[in-house]
């Protein structure tokens, strides 16, 4: 094993940690004031219930050697998963250090989801939900991406950081809770009630995405480097570009949009950022902000669905286009094992990326339109319109941030 290695990857794992919090606010200060509590309470017990699960069954399920359609039970409650390395992920690091970094991933994903239906379901529906949706969605899609014998995997597609199992699997399921769930009850905000908080979740994202992509890498290496730098550079790029286009369409920019446009940055670097140089990444980044201001602006209002916090215009549309700029762009000068792109020369890695996206949406969307029938069926999912009004808050938790009845 390798001390730094193993460092790093812990220290990448504590950075994903903070990003569901940081998620926390940044949904928080969007939602309307008497809901700001029922976010960060969905958020923080999306930390403990999947903490558990993950390491009860979610692991296995995701990642155990299979080649079958889950990873199997061969690491329940981290059977054989011990504190020497698995050769098949790291031969640096402590198999416990690959678990606890990959629990993060496994924390934030089902998360995300939560920007579509906030401010309007009920508290007990959404964990029913949420842990069926991780069970059922994030573990087999874990496992055909990142999970030794997955389909995906085998057929050559490439996500260093999660394009396909986080962005774009969160972000369909966002549509889809979204469109099953019917719109908000007017009258509805115009704007972010908070937007220091919006921004303090922005920074607290961008600071944790470097343990996101770069201790992809799963060494302290010159891979792990590439991934940090590339990273902060489409970041950058989405953040200007977003404001650029709001400067020439509303005659002013904003720093929400800027917030915006950072997110859609990340998403879309997250798949390519142990497979391109920093060109691709400034042009992956100027890009999705072009994409994804299109899907908030354009495409929402005239589909008339209710996403509320533009999960899956961002997450969802910003996935997409990285996944696909991996096939575009990705490069063995960069990362020998990883493949050539397009623009050197393999088309056909274009061709794979695009079958591991239809596949994710497919799968992801279908099985989330069954769970959420199935918890609907039982429980409800919505909250009674009397207690929409009054603000989740106080009917769900009992509690009140800094807010006042609206």
């Amino acid at each position: 094993m390798n001390a730094a290695d193993t460092a790093f990857v812990l220290m990448g794992a504590a950075l994903v940690f903070v990003m569901t919090p940081a998620l926390a606010f940044f949904y928080g200060g969007m939602v309307r004031r008497k809901n700001i509590v029922s976010i960060l309470m969905q958020c923080f017990m999306l930390m403990c219930v999947v903490s558990v699960l993950w390491v009860v069954y979610g692991y296995s399920l995701s990642f155990a050697p299979s080649e079958g359609f889950w990873g199997g039970f061969a690491w329940l409650n981290l059977k054989s998963v011990g504190l020497e390395p698995f050769s098949g992920y790291s031969e640096t690091i402590p198999h416990q250090a690959f678990m606890i970094f990959q629990a993060m991933f496994a924390i934030i994903t089902p998360a995300l989801i939560i920007g579509a239906f906030a401010e309007r379901m009920k508290f007990s529906s959404f964990m029913a939900f949420m842990i069926l949706w991780f069970t059922f969605v994030y573990c087999p899609i874990c496992h055909w991406v990142w999970g030794l014998g997955g389909i995906l995997r085998k057929m050559g597609a490439l996500d260093f950081a999660g394009g396909t199992v986080v962005h774009i699997n969160a972000g369909i399921a966002a549509l889809i809770c979204a469109i099953l769930l019917g719109k908000r009850k007017p009258p509805l905000a115009a704007a972010p009630h908070n937007v220091p908080f919006v921004v303090l979740g922005t920074g607290l994202l961008w600071f944790g995405w470097f343990g996101f992509n770069s201790a992809s890498a799963l060494a302290a290496n010159g891979l792990a480097a590439n991934a940090f730098v590339v990273t902060n550079t489409a970041a950058a790029a989405a953040g200007l570009s977003w404001a650029v286009i709001e400067w020439l369409k509303h005659g002013k920019p904003t720093v929400f949009g800027v917030c915006s446009g950072i997110v859609a940055g990340l998403v879309a670097i997250t798949p390519a950022a142990g497979y391109v140089s920093v060109v691709p990444a400034i042009i992956i980044g100027g890009l999705v902000s072009v994409f994804c201001f299109f899907a908030v602006t354009v495409l929402k209002p005239a589909l008339g669905y209710d996403d509320s916090l533009d999960a899956f215009g961002v997450h969802c549309i910003g996935g997409i286009w990285g996944a696909l700029a991996t096939g575009l762009f990705c490069s063995k000068a960069v990362n020998p094992a990883g493949a050539d792109g397009l623009f050197f020369g393999n088309p056909q890695q274009l061709i794979i990326q695009a079958k591991a996206v239809v596949v994710t949406l497919l799968y992801s969307g279908i099985i989330t339109f069954v769970i959420y029938k199935a918890v609907d069926l039982v429980m409800g999912m919505r909250v009674t319109l009397r207690d929409e009004i009054m603000g989740l808050d106080l009917t769900q938790h009992h509690e009140r941030a800094y807010s006042v009845l609206e």
